[in-house]
């Protein structure tokens, strides 16, 4: 029999969001954190750059404030950044009271970059492997916490909720999880749950997430009756390195804040026609101007140049993307690398508060599957870790006043496989993962039309219904469950694009070229919009 769980909390992901929501809760909570595949797998681990946070004399509160305001193309939400920006040295020392090492100048003060969008140096960083000094840090602290017990090779399926209990209200009870090592789904009540599933760029053919970053957390939330918001705005980093044999792998903004150089296949600098930032611009601007540029020329990809720099200083800023690249046969002390625009991150996402909170009853969502209005319609350079760790700490703190208020979760049934059989078409599985990034990529990508749009909605439409017949008769996989979460993720994002008829931000449409008078969010309501997915 599958086996059945009861925990104070349920963390569903285990990134720094996820695990800064586990280490901040009180002792006495039992905790469970689930992760996909290594608990240290997610998208955390991947963060090069660093963390924005005010920590130098000659920036202010103010200044972050104002700079995330501007790149977010006037939908930031003011109360959230301030919330974010002012709650940032604190949670930076969290981390370094955690053991996290972060990188120092010859002063022993610590080392702060500047990147895109940013008018000051204010980000600090562990040489270029940030977020592997966090993930294994925060790991390293769960792993010794007697209360947290820490689950791997599990995926969601879906959320419990009192309505689908038949209960009243709409409270969040757990969730049913399958055990990836013996394929059995197994029950997870919990008194709390936290949604820290990260984003949904793997619905695109070229992205520098994870394998894992397939929206799930955003479509079970959005199955259970959560509303969300601005999905159109899908940051595309400028800069990912083109390789055949090099997967996903990002070359940080970092690389431009300290002189590197956008080049075409001639050697000649382009960034300065697109923005008088030049290679500084936000990351939109940048992307764009790289999607022109190969457009223009039927250039496979471009190239980023920081070999005018000494090696010294190119192997002690940049000493993970050195060896990386030079496994690849490209010395970047000597030569400019070659790169590509990629999807990299969900700037829309559930809707939550400065607590956490989503719309239903004991779910909190943390990190990049929430929507707090932190990013608006462009995400600045190395906020969201910033963002992971303030409202990590906002939701532990929300769940320990609440925690002696909510009862012990309802009883639930297991999950019924007696009407499924195993599967024998795992094809239809691949060729609809395929052709859903495929067509995600040209018509949902950098720049987009409307018809674009109702081409990919059509198609969207049809692969909902094939990936429904196939969910409600076969038993369920990883790969069926990613897919059923990212057709869904897919067709919030194109419905949210055909909302809007402007250009603002990561939204870019030929037809609508320009602003409209009114910044406005697009929210999405369940009740609205048809649940494509069962």
């Amino acid at each position: 029999m599958p086996q059945s769980y009861e925990f104070d909390v349920l963390v569903i992901g285990s990134g720094a969001a996820g695990l800064t929501v586990a280490l901040n809760l009180p002792e006495h909570l039992q905790v469970c954190v689930i992760s996909k595949a290594d608990i240290s797998s997610g998208a955390t681990l991947w963060a090069q750059g660093g963390i924005a946070a005010v920590l130098d004399d000659d920036d202010s509160t103010e200044d972050h404030i104002q700079d995330t305001l501007a790149a977010g193309a006037g939908l930031c939400h003011e109360d959230a950044v301030r919330f974010t920006v002012e709650h940032g040295r604190e949670s930076i020392d969290w981390l370094i009271n955690s053991g996290v090492d972060f990188t120092k100048d010859e002063n022993a003060h610590y080392h702060l970059t500047r990147e895109g969008g940013h008018s000051h140096r204010r980000i600090i960083h562990a040489a270029d492997a940030t977020g592997h000094a966090v993930s294994t840090t925060l790991t390293e602290q769960a792993l010794a916490r007697p209360n947290i017990e820490l689950m791997s090779s599990r995926v969601a399926v879906d959320l419990i909720t009192n309505r689908k209990l038949s209960l009243p209200g709409n409270r969040c009870v757990g969730a049913y999880i399958l055990n990836l090592e013996d394929n059995h789904v197994e029950l997870f009540r919990a008194r709390f749950t936290v949604i820290a599933t990260g984003g949904a760029s793997k619905a695109y053919r070229y992205t520098t997430n994870p394998d894992g970053a397939s929206g799930d957390g955003i479509a079970m939330a959005w199955r259970a009756g959560c509303r969300v918001a601005n999905m159109e705005f899908n940051q595309f980093h400028p800069t990912c390195l083109y390789h055949p044999h090099a997967k996903s792998f990002l070359i940080t903004e970092a690389v431009r804040g300290e002189g590197g150089l956008l080049k075409l296949p001639d050697g000649s600098r382009f960034m300065d026609r697109f923005d008088e930032r030049a290679e500084l611009a936000p990351r939109d601007i940048v992307a764009r101007a790289i999607d022109h540029e190969m457009k223009r020329l039927g250039a496979d990809h471009l190239y980023l140049d920081i070999s005018h720099k000494p090696a010294d200083f190119i192997k002690h800023h940049f000493p993970t993307i050195y060896e990386k690249c030079l496994g690849f046969g490209i010395d970047i002390t000597r030569e400019p690398l070659p790169v590509v625009p990629a999807a990299h991150y969900t700037c829309g996402g559930i809707i939550t508060d400065e607590r956490a909170r989503s719309d239903i009853n004991g779910l909190y969502v943390v990190g990049e599957a929430g929507f707090t209005g932190l990013h608006g319609a462009n995400r600045m350079a190395s906020n969201s870790l910033l963002e992971c760790l303030v409202y990590g700490r906002s939701a532990a703190a929300d769940i320990a006043r609440r925690e002696a208020d909510i009862p012990p979760p309802p009883d639930a049934p297991g999950w019924d496989e007696s009407q499924v059989r195993d599967s024998d078409e795992d094809v239809v599985i691949s060729h609809n993962w395929d052709e859903l990034r495929h067509f995600m990529w040209d018509y949902v990508g950098i720049v987009r039309t409307t018809k674009r749009l109702q081409r990919a909605k059509h198609r969207v439409d049809l692969l909902s219904r094939e990936i429904g017949e196939f969910y409600s008769n076969y038993r369920v996989s990883n790969d069926l469950l990613e897919l059923r979460n990212l057709v869904t993720v897919s067709d919030l994002i194109i419905c949210s694009a055909l909302q809007r008829k402007e250009s603002r931000g990561l939204h870019y449409t030929l037809d609508f070229p320009g602003l409209t008078g009114e910044a406005k969010d697009t929210v999405l309501v369940p009740t609205t919009y048809r649940t494509l997915s069962p």
